[in-house]
């Protein structure tokens, strides 16, 4: 993928959208689906075009995407104000106390970013399949494959779209129909399977070389993950399906990167900025090469301070925005690794001369900023902790994805992580648990403890006192392993309502809302006020 940065600007306006909107079209170039689509690179182009804008729908991307709904909604992160910023006409906090509407702007973009998602599959598909390999400069297994990888990323397209709004529509045309009406989460469901199954075995086995791209492997584990969730997005558990892929995954079917999957033995490699040379853990990622193509993934967006380019030693500061909430913070445990090298916390130092702190910018102008894990108004002696009684320095702080400083010749090319093998580990342990009336089996303690005994140091984890047992492994703790392992990655409300606390649980500053519609979004109000076929998910209000 980093190899073809350039590639993708080639497509300029090829039917972007199959969305649920009539829009009227603009040409910006001569390019059209008629003259397109006859050389190699035209055709990478296309194939290629879907991952970058999954940059701006799954990642960290400073977008209202599928991340932050997935985040801000869940019991680990947060974005409240501090001081006079990051009010934001209250929309993080809505999604904090779950009190949004289908009014809100964050669920509009959302909704858009996939359907153009979807929209350039879409066009790709049809552009190909309308054409004989030889008159695009490919061969027909070149061709095969690409169609399946285009199938593909559309099918990981509509797991985000089950997995947010539920019921959409399922568009497989450019532009067609006009008004695509609503179908079922089960049937979306069964789109997503069927998709997936028909073209796996066309999918391109696992190499360095296409690292971030669909491959069987990748393939496999949206299987895995999407019948993970069958219970809940259909009514029907697939539990022994789910441990069929994963033990695909878990045994390398379909190749590996590098020539091998296995885990990292250390908890950074899976998020340095050299991830994709140096992981074997990495299944399906969004490629970046900042120094290739200057494009990067801006995390720093959401989750880094006024100053915190002087803690790096970067040239990106931050908006201030997203926090480890107190509740998420406390739950892990002193001696584990992941709190210390996943999270900033303490006084901040600067990069360039590690003795002298980091000043604060507002509150804290002119006195070392000194990131705290509670969020309250220390600075004039409060005590209540909420979404709107924060400082600049309120929260422990995102230092998973680490760019490097300015002069690392890999600076800030983290590839965004979609899915790892550490979470085939999860998957399969707890599928044998929901399998065993909720009772971890040796098999499923074995999977976890083999990814948490890096969390550790070989003196602790050698005392016995942080491996599970089946007695300790219980649901309730495996969801709190998995938040812990899987901070910042995006998977957490879907999580929770799988293991049935999102709607019944308590964390920090947030109480039960016992609402059963709130773990579906709502289709947003822009999209019901243009397509009357479009149908509101049950609970909230429909357009007039």
């Amino acid at each position: 993928m980093k190899k073809n940065n350039l590639l993708i600007w080639m497509v300029l306006s090829l039917g972007l959208l199959a969305a649920c909107t009539n829009l009227d079209e603009t040409v910006y170039s001569d390019l059209t689906t008629t003259n397109f689509y006859t050389t190699h690179d035209e055709v990478m182009s296309a194939v290629l075009r879907p991952y970058t804008h999954s940059r701006a729908v799954f990642a960290c991307q400073s977008r209202e995407n599928c991340w932050r709904l997935n985040e801000f909604s869940a019991d680990q992160l947060a974005w409240p104000q501090k001081g006079i910023h990051g009010y934001d006409d209250a929309k993080w906090i809505q999604f904090h106390y779950h009190t949004w509407d289908y009014t809100h702007s964050s669920l509009k973009d959302c909704w858009n970013l996939i359907f153009q998602g979807l929209g350039y599959c879409n066009s790709g598909i049809e552009g190909l399949e309308a054409r004989e390999p030889e008159a695009m400069g490919i061969t027909e297994s070149e061709k095969a494959a690409f169609v399946a990888e285009l199938r593909a990323n559309r099918a990981y397209y509509y797991l985000g779209a089950i997995n947010t709004f539920g019921n959409v529509p399922i568009v497989t045309k450019v532009a067609e129909p006009e008004y695509p009406e609503t179908n079922t989460r089960q049937e979306v469901f069964g789109f997503i399977e069927s998709e997936m199954l028909a073209i796996i075995d066309d999918l391109p086995e696992m190499t360095s070389a296409n690292s971030g791209r669909f491959t069987q492997i990748a393939g496999y584990a949206v299987l895995a993950d999407l019948y993970l969730n069958a219970e809940e997005w259909t009514g029907t558990p697939r539990w022994d399906d789910c441990i069929t892929y994963c033990n695909k995954i878990l045994a390398g079917e379909g190749g590996a990167q590098h020539g091998t999957l296995e885990l990292d033995d250390d908890l950074l490699t899976p998020f340095c900025n050299q991830n994709t040379e140096k992981s074997n853990e990495n299944i399906l990622v969004l490629s970046y090469d900042y120094q290739a193509s200057g494009n990067r993934c801006s995390w720093s967006g959401d989750f880094y301070h006024f100053a915190q380019k002087y803690i790096y030693g970067g040239d990106r500061n931050g908006n201030n925005g997203v926090v480890v909430i107190p509740s998420a913070y406390d739950a892990f445990d002193d001696h584990d690794l992941r709190k210390k090298e996943w999270m900033l916390i303490g006084t901040q130092y600067a990069y360039d001369d590690p003795a002298t702190p980091v000043n604060g910018t507002v509150e804290y102008a002119g006195e070392p900023l000194v990131f705290v894990s509670n969020i309250r108004l220390n600075k004039s002696g409060g005590t209540e902790s909420s979404m709107i009684t924060g400082e600049e320095n309120s929260g422990a702080r995102f230092n998973k994805y680490r760019p490097g400083a300015w002069e690392d010749e890999h600076y800030w090319s983290n590839d965004w992580v979609l899915y790892r093998l550490t979470e085939f580990y999860f998957m399969k342990a707890e599928a044998l648990m929901r399998k065993n009336n909720g009772v971890a089996t040796a098999e499923a303690v074995d999977l976890i403890n083999k990814v948490r005994q890096r969390a550790f140091t070989a003196e602790d984890w050698a005392t016995g006192d942080y491996a599970y047992t089946p007695t300790t492994l219980t649901l309730d703790e495996l969801l709190a392993e998995k938040g812990r392992e899987f901070i910042f990655e995006g998977k957490r409300r879907t999580d929770l309502i799988r293991f049935g606390k999102f709607l019944t649980g308590s964390w920090w500053d947030h109480q039960p809302t016992n609402s059963e519609h709130l773990t579906l979004y709502p289709i947003p109000f822009a999209q019901l006020s243009v397509n009357p076929n479009l149908v509101q998910n049950e609970g909230y209000q429909v357009a007039n």
